[in-house]
């Protein structure tokens, strides 16, 4: 072995130091011709290479002029050292010959365990190891009193016959683990039992509250018809198909019927009301075309702007921005407004990825004139002049919003803005005259990032309509 590579209180003086591996010298020899000093292991693996010569001063060598030097030796077994195990937390110093003595002692020296059980850990982990861990200690179980070494122990526990343990149905009972199974079977509350009716399981005490609502339960039927032998889940179709003496009400009650009677007699009682019931039944429909005729009214009144000035805000913008960049022509549909009361039917349609000659690089708006319901009170072709408007939504009191705004008069002669055909209800992006009128390059993508045009992931567009001379103002 090479030298000494402990940690010296002191550092060794330099000719306790091999020159060959540059550390204390462990069993030193001295070559008796020049004097030198080696280790011992050191200056043998020197020579087994062939090299005949002093490693210090290179003069011949001779296997006969080397010999130990025990007086050094015992100079460098006398140096204090601390123990090998110092970083990991001992404290012990002392001389070198006595390391191996301070071992058989140290808490931090890794020995096997004496059950010989294969582990290695030092000594202070020892009593721990040899109480709880080591496969090979002897352990005695506190439920039954038996003896184990500690493998087998590991598999007694949790299978100790007298070891007392709680109910596993979680009913709060505890028992030795032997007296388990007789709980479970005749005694636990939470044991699981089937129906006697319907075969299904139920916990023991919740067993009578499902006999009220159990569906095979035999019940008898409320109206005595006789009927025998009736489950719960067979009563209702029993009651309202099978059962003679049960009262019904006639299936034209909602059309304004009254009649309520024995099922056996309403058979007669459609036959001979026919004529009344199909009168009534057409008196409802019509009731019904009328509500839903002013339904929809209402609704499109409620819903639809009438000043002439509409605004559109056009949200979740990334998304909607991303969808149109992924699919070509994809369109955003404004909700329907009016020019002005009983004025012209009117949409916006804007193209986020463009359309056009500005398809991929700018922000498409266009308006078209839908069929309405005051078109023959109106003059054609539509004469209003449009405005549209981006708005910025920066605030005000920092700086002076800059909208986008471009305004067009129509001309007489544009398809887009003659009386529109009845049913044209959607925008073709191919028919021209479906897609109204606008600007395929209402602004860049480029600009609308700058400013505010885009705030909270929404932007604001505003459709202003000025009608010259309304017919019905």
């Amino acid at each position: 072995m090479p030298g000494f590579d402990y940690k010296f209180l002191e550092k060794p003086k330099r000719r306790f130091q091999c020159p060959l591996c540059n550390k204390t010298m462990r069993e030193p020899v001295q070559v008796s011709t020049c004097g030198h000093r080696f280790c011992d292991t050191c200056l043998q693996e020197f020579l087994s290479e062939g090299v005949f010569k002093c490693p210090e001063d290179q003069l011949p060598l001779d296997y006969a002029k080397i010999y130990p030097d025990p007086e050094l030796e015992q100079q460098i077994l006398a140096l204090t050292i601390r123990c090998i195990h110092s970083e990991e937390g001992c404290r012990w110093t002392g001389q070198v010959k006595q390391l191996q003595g301070h071992f058989s002692t140290c808490s931090y020296n890794v020995i096997p365990c004496p059950n010989r059980c294969a582990t290695k850990l030092t000594r202070r982990e020892l009593p721990a190891h040899l109480q709880h861990d080591c496969t090979k200690r002897q352990v005695r179980c506190e439920h039954c009193g038996d003896d184990f070494t500690g493998a087998a122990y590991e598999e007694h526990q949790g299978v100790c016959p007298q070891e007392s343990v709680y109910c596993e149905n979680k009913c709060g009972a505890r028992l030795a683990r032997r007296l388990l199974g007789r709980h479970g079977a005749t005694e636990c509350p939470k044991r699981t039992l089937p129906c006697r009716h319907c075969g299904k399981g139920f916990v023991w005490d919740t067993l009578q509250n499902h006999q009220y609502q159990c569906p095979q339960f035999l019940v008898s039927c409320p109206h005595q018809c006789g009927a025998a032998s009736l489950t719960r889940e067979e009563l209702a179709a029993h009651v309202r198909d099978g059962c003679n003496t049960s009262q019904v009400i006639c299936p034209f009650r909602e059309a304004g019927c009254k009649h309520r009677g024995p099922k056996v007699a309403m058979s007669r009682h459609l036959e001979d009301m026919a004529k009344a019931h199909l009168n009534l039944m057409c008196g409802m429909v019509n009731r019904q075309r009328q509500e839903i005729l002013e339904l929809r009214r209402e609704v499109e009144e409620m819903s639809a702007s009438r000043c002439g000035a509409f605004l559109w805000k056009v949200a979740d913008f990334t998304r909607q921005f991303q969808e149109a960049r992924r699919h070509s022509n994809s369109e955003c549909l404004s909700p329907i407004f009016y020019s002005h009361r009983y004025g012209y039917r009117l949409q916006a349609s804007a193209f986020l990825d463009g359309n056009g000659s500005g398809e991929g690089s700018f922000l498409s708006l266009y308006i078209r004139v839908l069929p309405g319901e005051y078109d023959n009170l109106l003059e054609w072709p539509f004469p209003g002049r449009v405005t549209f408007s981006l708005l910025d939504q920066s605030d005000p009191s920092f700086s002076k919003p800059q909208h986008i705004t471009e305004t067009f008069n129509p001309d007489p002669s544009w398809k887009n803005f003659q009386r529109p055909r009845a049913g044209r209800a959607t925008c073709d992006p191919t028919d021209e005259s479906a897609l109204g009128f606008g600007y395929p390059k209402f602004i860049s993508h480029e600009e609308i990032r700058k400013r505010n045009y885009i705030r909270d992931d929404a932007i604001f567009l505003k459709v202003s309509v000025d009608i010259p001379q309304k017919i019905i103002a």
